[in-house]
């Protein structure tokens, strides 16, 4: 037999290299998304500890929930901008390396190197929510849903590991909550290292050298905007003050420890079953599964106000309603998107508005609890929040929006050597 022409060999080769490049870009997104959660999830159960160590304020410690919101509002819509002059890859893994050091700083033992170290961790995953939907979008364009679930999970997953081994680590490890923060650290390393390969590649220059305004004035990117901005506000409500909602309704405090760590398994699997979803609705149109998902929210919303004693159920309920809400607002970046470009700005755009709001939840929360001596009518907030999030869905699940685009950034500023 003859052997195959050496255009058919380089053809097999360059196919071959193809898709070990893709999959080592699909692993290295993953890892990345496992770092956007973990370091600020483990926060929440060691702040009793904190706050005694320290000697902080309630006020104080609050911050630490708070800060890393209020980057990611205030820093999101200049990613689009950062992304254009240096390229998708290269921001992102300079975020990683901001991360790291907002880990290490946060290792040091003192309040300023604690607030510090939030501050740059806030600002690293900040530039991690923009940019991972836009290089899906750009580089998977078939696999959005797929994808986006995937680096959700993978997301929600770990940050649920992290809630839950932060006091073991601190009680076992040397350097106690100093450490269990900082161990984090090893992951965002990993990461570095993974990305390191995708900082090098010859980036699309098609895609670099174009720039979109964020979308200010389209009436779908706002209703986009609304869907993430009250989802978030869901989630962060629900992960700050649902456990003392269920300890003031009779559970003990290790009981709704749990109920909380089951609201995020749930969430986690259910993002899993959110692709398959996706594929079987129509392609363009997610009116109908948005909305449903939304409707859950509202049921266990309602459910809590109703009978805060079934808590068990409540969870389960509002972590079906959650993660898949989480999902569909990831999603939404890209599907609503003409390309990778503005799927950056509408995805700063949602981002920033929608964890500024997140970022005034809780406290809103927390103050009509405090006026109204009790959980009913901050229970009647998040019921009036789902409500207008299930009427937002049906124009958030459907249409491309019509981002206008800048002017080209020189091609030497935003390409990399090739």
């Amino acid at each position: 037999m003859r052997p195959p022409p050496a255009t058919t060999m380089a053809g097999m080769e360059n196919t071959s290299t193809r898709r070990s490049g893709q999959a080592l870009l699909v692993f290295g997104l993953l890892v990345v998304a496992a770092n956007l959660r973990a370091s600020l999830t483990g926060v929440g159960p060691l702040l009793d500890q904190v706050q005694a160590d320290l000697g902080l304020a309630p006020a104080a410690a609050g911050l630490l929930n708070t800060l890393p919101l209020l980057a990611f509002g205030l820093l999101s819509p200049m990613v689009p901008r950062l992304a254009a002059r240096w390229g998708a890859e290269r921001l992102l893994g300079g975020a990683l390396v901001v991360l790291t050091v907002g880990i290490a700083v946060r290792w040091l033992p003192s309040a300023v190197g604690l607030f510090a170290g939030t501050v740059l961790i806030g600002a690293g995953i900040a530039v991690g929510n923009v940019l991972l939907p836009s290089l899906i979008r750009r580089d998977f364009p078939a696999k959005m849903g797929l994808l986006t679930s995937a680096y959700a999970t993978v997301m929600g997953g770990v940050a649920a590991v992290a809630s839950g081994v932060a006091v073991p680590i601190s009680q076992s490890a040397p350097g106690g909550w100093y450490t269990a923060l900082g161990c984090w650290i090893v992951l965002a390393v990993v990461s570095i290292v993974l990305w390191i390969p995708q900082m090098r590649a010859p980036q699309h220059a098609a895609q670099a050298i174009r720039r979109s305004r964020l979308p200010w004035g389209s009436p779908l990117a706002w209703a986009v905007t609304a869907f993430m901005g009250l989802q978030s506000l869901g989630f962060y409500v629900i992960v700050t003050w649902l456990p003392q909602v269920f300890q003031d309704n009779g559970v003990s405090p290790a009981a709704a420890g749990w109920l909380l760590f089951l609201f995020q398994a749930v969430a986690v699997l259910t993002s899993l079953a959110v692709p398959g979803v996706l594929r079987w609705a129509k392609a363009r149109d997610q009116r109908a599964l948005a909305a449903v998902c939304s409707a859950i929210l509202l049921v266990g919303y309602a459910g809590l106000f109703v009978s805060p004693g079934l808590a068990l159920l409540w969870s389960v309920v509002l972590g079906l309603g959650g993660g898949a809400c989480l999902v569909l607002a990831l999603a939404f970046f890209g599907m609503r998107a003409q390309d990778a470009s503005s799927a950056g700005a509408l995805s700063a755009m949602a981002q920033s508005i929608g964890y500024l709001l997140a970022a005034v939840g809780p406290v809103i929360v927390g103050l009509l609890h405090t006026v109204s001596s009790g959980w009913r009518a901050p229970i009647m907030l998040m019921i009036v929040a789902a409500a207008a999030q299930t009427v937002v869905s049906f124009v958030a699940g459907r249409g491309t929006v019509r981002a206008s685009e800048e002017r080209p950034l020189p091609e030497r500023a935003s390409l990399r050597s090739r």
